[in-house]
């Protein structure tokens, strides 16, 4: 009964509103994600711009996309190369392709040399690289 009262063009409408309204929605997620995450911002600034957000959405995600934008692209860029780096850390670790057991031993030898540590410590350190 109700699927013949919809022509093709109120589907087609339906859909177009559920897809910007599906944008909206991850336009404000991405715009939280990023208040959240910016480090540059005080406490205080992140809480007024949650409240700006949250009283006036979309005023308040468009200021903040115009004020922040470039800072945004940034924090993205920062977040995957820490992702990065975490996932070529993890893998050579997994592979095992870290130092050399000389070298980390020279390097052991170095901190012993320069007195970051005592020869107890350089002795425990030596027999775990050893082992």
């Amino acid at each position: 009964m109700l699927a013949s009262d919809f022509g093709s063009g109120q589907v087609l409408w339906s859909m177009l509103w559920f897809f910007l309204f599906f944008i909206w929605i991850w336009i404000l997620i991405t715009v939280f994600a990023d208040i959240f995450r910016s480090h540059d911002l005080s406490g205080w600034a992140k809480a007024i711009w949650v409240i700006f957000v949250i009283v006036v959405p979309y005023l308040g995600v468009f200021v903040y996309l115009i004020a922040r934008g470039h800072k945004m692209s940034e924090h993205a860029i920062e977040a995957a190369q820490a992702q990065d780096a975490a996932a070529k850390d993890y893998i050579r670790d997994a592979a095992g392709t870290s130092k050399s057991p000389a070298e980390e031993l020279n390097h052991l030898a170095e901190l012993k040399d320069k007195g970051v540590i005592d020869e107890a410590e350089f002795q425990k350190l030596k027999a775990k690289v050893v082992s």
